[in-house]
């Protein structure tokens, strides 16, 4: 029976000469790759770690499986070179059994420079150096499920439901020739079916994993037996479920499920991509609480730990490769390579319904044929890979609704932000009107839009550019009501959850980020905007107050606005109670500006306050006095 052992503790790092102790998850240029200066270190870095003496038995096979290295990396052992990986967000494994001694002494050149080979080389986001994901050591029999095949899992687990039967295939991929048995149990942990590699398993009745409302998963357990010996076994969560995208929207099991949600990025301050599982579940906590049914998780393969979470809360998951913003000439073998380990890797998760092929890949003119080219090669590896999901892609904004490129997958999202680089919010329902007359049963969504805001920039006229927490809120109340009226779209994703890290970026008087999350990139603010969406989408009861960090206000009336997805709500002003209104996710007030106000709603038991003081000039503190740069980032390469 395999035995894994984790491996994070204990490594010397060297970057430039300069050595260190440091524990795995660990990112080298998680400050400076945050700061927007000239110091963001994209180099080769050198990880060491003593091993010492490993026992294992005749026959028996040592792999070690990294889960994450960015973005190359070569792995050294007793000073021979074991094995090499591109590519910095899949998991990859190197078997090392015929390099081991009694000492063992492991090397990872990390390789972060600039590549004309390895995706991702331009992006609006920060490219993390380090092994900043879990490091294992795996002890195997000579007889196991394959460790080798793209970094995968061991088996593929494949249900499939119809007219309200169930049935499971797993598909073992071993190195061996004993026999497979499988086991499938339900949520309880109850054994109700039983079968064989490759066998279509009956589930009578099965019960479906249903989104938010009830993500129900089954376990499917292979174990591999050669001469009445148990040699390996592998367990893998799954669930039933179907699913259809029209031009009409989303429908998941047989019912209309509009996909309404966020886009994620995965780092953090100052430890870059590094991050724990507590910091995952903090994400997916917020998440939730915005109460979003869908997440794209861009622009690269995500921790499996978060694919996990998301089968695990019923999120509907848009998953893809950093094919982004600039065709690499020699970057085709590692978009086919991403992609085959994304699919492999990430195939049982019944979160993921479409696999993401680029982004915004037309924004440089180059390559145009070999583009498209690449583009209809990956939908049919997709497709090979995997024929019970669809594909989709992300297209840049400013491409003409004509490109070919865009018709290749089976789905498609545009990132769009009219109201934000571009001026005009109607432009979204002219742009997607115009795109509907041409292309009728074209399916399509909305995979970005957004605005920056800084939780210190306010304004008492907020306008595009400002970076201020009024206009993102009154750009996100357009489109929010954009969307709700667009029925059609099969997917919209709000970019982003969170600020994260952006080098090339030099804006709104912090550089090196992007503002437009909808919570700070600490994760300790929820800024104003987030309280749209979570009066549009959550159940839980609440008010929320907006514009608090607004204190000091000049004028003689004041506008309050608040967000709830409670019907009626009150307001007290100075302790009195003032008056009563609906509220469909916004209820605005307009108070007597005399003095200073304490401001409090309520509806039933919920309530929220807020003190709002009255001053003779606008406090200068509020305003960004830096333009914006936004778009630096398209000018570096490395």
């Amino acid at each position: 029976m395999r035995k894994i052992t984790n491996i994070n503790n204990g490594w010397e790092f060297d970057l430039n000469g300069v050595k260190s102790a440091v524990d795995i998850p660990h990112s080298w240029n998680g400050i400076d790759g945050q700061d927007g200066g000239d110091d963001y270190v994209r180099t080769v870095a050198i990880y060491t770690k003593e091993l010492g003496k490993i026992e294992i038995a005749p026959g028996e096979q040592v792999y070690l499986e990294f889960k994450g290295v960015n973005s190359s990396a070569k792995v050294i052992l007793n000073e021979q070179e074991a094995g090499t990986h591109d590519g910095g967000y899949s998991k990859f494994r190197v078997n090392i059994t015929d390099y081991l001694n009694d000492t063992n002494k492991l090397v990872v050149e990390v390789d972060n420079r600039y590549s004309d080979k390895v995706y991702p080389q331009k992006a609006d986001f920060t490219f993390y150096g380090g092994i900043y994901r879990d490091v294992n050591l795996i002890i195997v029999s000579a007889d196991h499920f394959d460790l080798d095949y793209h970094g995968g899992p061991g088996i593929a687990v494949t249900p499939i439901v119809k007219d309200g039967k169930g049935t499971v295939k797993v598909e073992a991929y071993t190195k061996s020739e004993g026999d497979v048995s499988i086991e499938i149990k339900d949520a309880d942990g109850e054994l109700i079916a039983t079968g064989k590699n490759n066998e279509e398993i009956v589930v009578e009745a099965p019960h479906l994993w249903n989104g938010l409302e009830d993500p129900y998963l089954y376990t499917a357990t292979a174990t591999l037996t050669v001469n009445g010996e148990v040699t390996d076994q592998l367990c893998s969560n799954f669930g039933f479920r179907f699913f259809d995208i029209t031009n009409k929207g989303f429908f998941l099991n047989g019912k209309s499920y509009p996909l309404r949600g966020v886009c994620r990025h995965q780092d953090r301050p100052k430890v870059g991509n590094a991050i724990t599982k507590e910091m995952h579940e903090e994400d997916m906590e917020i998440i939730r609480d915005i109460g979003a049914n869908t997440i794209r998780l861009a622009h690269y393969q995500h921790d499996d730990y978060f694919y996990d979470l998301c089968d695990k809360y019923g999120l509907v998951v848009w998953a893809e490769i950093p094919y982004i913003s600039m065709h690499l000439e020699g970057g085709d073998d590692n978009a086919r390579s991403q992609m085959t380990e994304l699919i492999v890797q990430q195939y049982n998760h019944p979160s993921i319904v479409v696999w993401g092929i680029s982004n915004e890949i037309t924004m440089f003119k180059n390559n145009k044929k070999e583009k498209l080219a690449l583009h209809k090669e990956l939908n049919e590896l997709c497709h090979k890979l995997d024929p019970t999901r669809k594909t989709t892609i992300a297209a840049f904004a400013m491409t003409t609704p004509f490109n070919k490129l865009n018709h290749v997958s089976d789905v498609a999202s545009w990132n769009l932000y009219f109201g934000w680089y571009v001026p005009f919010f109607f432009m979204n329902e002219l742009w997607f009107g115009f795109f509907r007359l041409l292309y009728p049963k074209y399916v399509i969504g909305l995979s970005e839009y957004g605005a920056e805001a800084m939780t210190n920039f306010h304004s008492p006229k907020p306008k595009i550019g400002d970076n201020s927490e009024e206009y993102q809120c009154k750009y996100h109340e357009y489109l929010a009501k954009f969307i709700k009226k667009t029925k059609y779209l099969w997917a919209t994703h709000v970019w982003n959850m969170f600020d994260f890290g952006s080098d090339g970026r030099n804006q709104g008087g912090e550089p090196g980020m992007n503002h437009k999350g909808l919570v700070t990139f600490d994760r300790k603010i929820k800024k104003d905007s987030f309280y749209i969406y979570k009066a549009s989408w959550s159940k839980e009861p609440f008010v929320h107050i907006a514009g608090k960090r607004y204190a000091n206000r000049t004028g003689n009336k004041f506008i309050l606005n608040v967000y709830s997805n409670q019907k009626e709500i009150e307001l007290y002003v100075n302790g009195a109670f003032v008056e009563k209104k609906s509220c469909d996710v916004k209820a605005q007030f307009k108070i007597p500006f005399k003095g200073d106000l304490d401001i409090e709603i309520k509806s039933g038991e919920l309530s929220d306050t807020a003190h709002f003081c009255k001053v003779a000039v606008e406090d200068e503190n509020y305003k960004l006095k830096v333009k914006s740069n936004s778009h630096s980032w398209e000018k570096k390469s490395d």
